[in-house]
């Protein structure tokens, strides 16, 4: 019988560059820069490291298809590499590669690195999806379709089905984003270091409505990377106070919100069902007092709203209002987007994941300098790729070893 992930990987180092627009470097040196930090950390050298993962989404502007570029750029002493990608989930999908490779005792130490190179690369913003490999699935089920426009929706759908007004929308998700403005002030690495008002962000230009101009997030460049072994190799090198994976959990989209009349639009399927796995395998009960902190993928601030119910933290339909209330904020019952989020930290669509889990590392080892939390023992991380009609979601939860 299956019996989950839990406490079976440790994380003995991590690294993550600066996220911004890194006109200076190209995706290798993003990668060096990240590893480097990681395996400072660690305390290895690179001949330790049995098998690695590359995540990166963009490829065809990015580093290419192949694993190559990993094991080139850091010299990997001709180690299997497999370069994988599940939209926004790519970086969280690279760390679920190495920690069950771990686990299953078919290497000792492994490595995850997720990069994603988007500006100087020929876009202004993301690159369209038609051509891609998902062409097909676009021109079939979306339609002249733009990510602010379909989150925006998701604000009407969400707006309609609890008779929440425009201004109280507007308003809560006004409080999102200067929540993570605030907190990315206190991030050296983090892209937008600089503290908006709510009441700027409400009177800030119109991109899809109610979502204005500081209710996106921005595109970044930028990588972040992690080793993981067993918590008996772990404590053999020295290492103390260990950080554990304690769930990890993986929902795709079936089919069945966008075939089916049941899913009205004001939340996420797959992130309710993941988010459940994940607290089973973790063995928590209750995630509003039990998780200590969170990194959420807010890519518009209303699905860092929406998804506080998706993870069964707020109510159905209360959410605007925990948010109103402070129970996000660093200070609040459960602090989320402590280091500003894919909002003010940025979101190179490969990195992403990994660096959230960074800032639960950092967290969980009392290293994050101005924003440390008091004593977490809980994190958890949580990416959305695609569209609220069709994604991939990932969760994972990270804590103290047991």
């Amino acid at each position: 019988m299956a019996t989950g992930i839990k406490d079976k990987v440790a994380i003995i180092g991590m690294g993550c560059s600066k996220f911004g627009e890194r006109w200076d470097m190209g995706a290798e040196e993003l990668m060096v820069e990240a590893f480097e930090e990681c395996i400072a950390d660690a305390g290895i050298e690179k001949k330790d490291i049995g098998a690695a993962w590359l995540g990166t989404c963009f490829e065809s502007i990015n580093v290419g298809r192949s694993a190559t570029p990993l094991s080139l750029t850091l010299r990997l002493p001709f180690i299997p590499v497999t370069r994988v990608e599940n939209f926004c989930a790519t970086g969280t999908e690279a760390f679920r590669g190495a920690v069950y490779a771990v686990a299953s005792g078919a290497y000792d130490i492994c490595l995850a690195l997720g990069v994603e190179k988007l500006k100087d690369t020929g876009y202004g913003g993301l690159p369209s999806f038609v051509g891609s490999d998902s062409g097909t699935l676009t021109w079939q089920w979306f339609p002249n379709i733009t990510a602010p426009g379909s989150f925006a929706q998701l604000a009407s759908a969400y707006g309609a089905k609890y008779n929440v007004s425009d201004r109280d929308i507007k308003e809560a998700i006004a409080h999102v984003s200067a929540k993570s403005h605030a907190n990315g002030v206190k991030n050296p690495k983090a892209h937008l270091r600089k503290a908006v008002t709510k009441e700027q962000i409400m009177a800030s230009p119109i991109i899809a409505h109610p979502l204005g101009l500081f209710d996106c997030c921005g595109v970044s460049d930028g990588a972040a990377c992690a080793i993981v072994t067993t918590p008996e190799i772990a404590k053999k090198l020295g290492k103390k106070d260990l950080v554990s994976v304690k769930a990890l959990q993986l929902a795709l989209s079936s089919g069945e919100e966008m075939g089916f009349n049941d899913w009205d639009g004001d939340h996420f399927m797959t992130t309710t069902k993941a988010s459940k796995m994940a607290y089973k395998e973790a063995g928590i009960t209750d995630p509003r007092t039990e998780i200590s902190m969170m990194e959420v993928h807010d890519c518009f601030s209303i699905t860092e709203l929406v998804t506080m119910e998706d993870l069964h933290i707020s109510e159905r339909g209360k959410a605007w209002r925990d948010v109103l209330d402070g129970v996000y904020d660093i200070d609040g019952e459960v602090p989320c987007q402590v280091d500003g989020g894919l909002k003010c930290f940025g979101h190179p669509i490969g990195a992403s994941g990994l660096r959230m889990i960074y800032e639960m590392y950092l967290q969980l080892h009392g290293r994050a300098g101005e924003r440390q939390l008091e004593n977490p023992a809980f994190g958890l991380t949580h990416n959305l790729g695609g569209f609220p009609a069709m994604n991939v979601c990932s969760i994972s939860i990270v804590g103290k070893y047991e």
